[in-house]
This record gives C-alpha cells, sequence and structure tokens, in this order.
C-alpha cells in the first residue's frame, strides 16, 4: 500500500468513481445488485485505497477514439437524446418546435376540414370561423415560442426528456432483474 492509498479521498474523488461505476453497469460490465453494493462502498470510503478497490475489476476507460468497440451513447439512448460533447443536444431546437407546434396543425386541419364540409353540405360560403382557433392559439404559440428560443428552453427540453428516457429504461432493467430472480426461485443448498 502507498502512501496515496491513505490519503482522504473527497466528493469529487468518490463522484468519479461512482460515475465509472454507473458506465459499467451501462456497459453490462457490472449487474444492478453488484452496482448498488459497489456505489454504497463508494459513498462509504474514506480513502483513495477503499476507493481503488472498487474499480480494480473493470477494465480502464480508452477513449472513444481509440476503443475497438462501437460506441453507446449515453447509456444506449439514441444519437438526439445524448448531449455531445459540448452538453448540448443536436437537433434539440427542431425537435422542441415540432413537440410545441405538433396539435396545432392537426387542430387547425380538423377546424378547416369541417369548415368545408359544412360549407358544401349548405352550398354556400360561410364565415370562416376556423380563424377564431388558428390565430389566437397560434398567437399564443408563437410568443411561448420566440421566449423559448430566447431562453435556451429547447436544451432544458431535451435534457428532460433524456433524463426521462434513462429513468424509463432503468425501470425496465429493475423489472427484469426482479422478473429474472423470481423465476430462479429460492435456491436450496
Amino acid at each position: 500500500m502507498n502512501g496515496r492509498d491513505e490519503m482522504r479521498a473527497g466528493d469529487a474523488d468518490r463522484e468519479a468513481v461512482a460515475e465509472r461505476l454507473r458506465a459499467a453497469l451501462n456497459e453490462g460490465r457490472l449487474d444492478l445488485a453488484e452496482f448498488d453494493e459497489r456505489l454504497q462502498r463508494v459513498y462509504a470510503a474514506k480513502t483513495y485505497g477503499d476507493l481503488g478497490g472498487l474499480l480494480n475489476d473493470l477494465p480502464p476507460v480508452v477513449p472513444a477514439g481509440q476503443s475497438q468497440l462501437a460506441p453507446i451513447l449515453g447509456g444506449g439512448l439514441p444519437a438526439e437524446l445524448t448531449a455531445g460533447p459540448d452538453g448540448r443536444y443536436p437537433a434539440a431546437t427542431r425537435r422542441w418546435l415540432a413537440d410545441q407546434w405538433d396539435g396545432y396543425g392537426s387542430a387547425v386541419g380538423i377546424t378547416i376540414a369541417i369548415w368545408a364540409v359544412i360549407c358544401v353540405m349548405s352550398q354556400e360560403l360561410l364565415y370562416f370561423w376556423p380563424g377564431w382557433v388558428a390565430g389566437p392559439w397560434g398567437a399564443v404559440l408563437l410568443v411561448t415560442t420566440v421566449l423559448g428560443l430566447m431562453n435556451g428552453e429547447p436544451q432544458k427540453w431535451a435534457a428532460k426528456q433524456a433524463q426521462r428516457e434513462l429513468t424509463k429504461r432503468e425501470k425496465a432493467q429493475r423489472k427484469q432483474i426482479e422478473r429474472e430472480s423470481g423465476e430462479q426461485g429460492p435456491s436450496h443448498a
């Protein structure tokens, strides 16, 4: 044991080891139970030596450019839900705009179709009431879109979407582990 192993570890050191364990879990190198056990030991660790022992059986992280493995970004998330090296999500603005304006086009299209059918059935051109749906709603959407773009809302929205997807996948993974452990049943020696 060298002198460094006996030195006190800080929160940043513990968090770095916890992040490496999360990566190992996402890579399939640790199962959820072992990850949980090691994570508890990480946050209880007092010295560098305590932390070092938790990663001994894991291969070192190889930079993506030197890796021979195909990269899995963000724990297997699609590229649009994975932040790039600059911390920004690709195509976040386009996806946010589509999400914001999603219902508007179909609702306005339906109201115009209803208006057109009524005009055909009555055989006269009636007052264009769909404008009362399209106009105010469109104005509100336009204002919220401009304000959202000015405040960086697309990136915040993309980060929330990515977090939601990660949470969903973690829940599914836990359920799978529970199912598998339930199928094995208690072991009798």
